[in-house]
């Protein structure tokens, strides 16, 4: 497994043992990760901290020509909130752990250009499986159904 998907892993279940929603995201640069985060929905009682959102917060501020750089892991496909922040910073490659559970607007990112591979992990998948089974009713407040 790549280590940087293993490292957005670890971050959703540092989530999950966290109380929260296990999807992790991490942000790499000339293959260092800069920024690691985990959904925080729960645990900070946030709007807007998924696991991407958080990634970036924790990241701090990066350089434009940095983020253009950059790769994104997150364990689940990214929402349409987490899809116009990496729109917004210019980065342009996108890796995915599954997009089974849920997908976001992956066609209209490749359509601006960005690199999306999707690796159909299946931790990932059975993180999500079991979180789901277990909490339905805050994964549908998750994604706003």
């Amino acid at each position: 497994m790549d280590e940087y998907l293993k490292a957005a892993i670890d971050e959703a279940k540092a989530g999950l043992n966290a109380g929260g929603i296990p999807i992790g995201s991490v942000l790499v640069i000339d293959g260092k990760i800069v920024g690691r985060g985990h959904n925080q929905r729960v645990q900070k009682g946030s709007s807007v901290l998924h696991a991407e959102m958080d990634c970036f917060e924790n990241a701090g501020r990066i350089k434009a020509a940095d983020y253009k750089k950059a790769t994104l892991y997150s364990t689940l496909s990214p929402c349409d909130m987490c899809s116009g922040a990496i729109l917004l910073y210019g980065i342009k490659n996108v890796v995915v752990g599954e997009n089974k559970t849920f997908i976001g607007p992956e066609t209209y990112l490749k359509s601006r250009g960005v690199n999306v591979t999707i690796d159909d992990n299946e931790e990932c998948k059975a993180l999500m499986k079991s979180f789901i089974e277990n909490n339905p009713e805050l994964w549908n407040e998750d994604i706003g159904e």
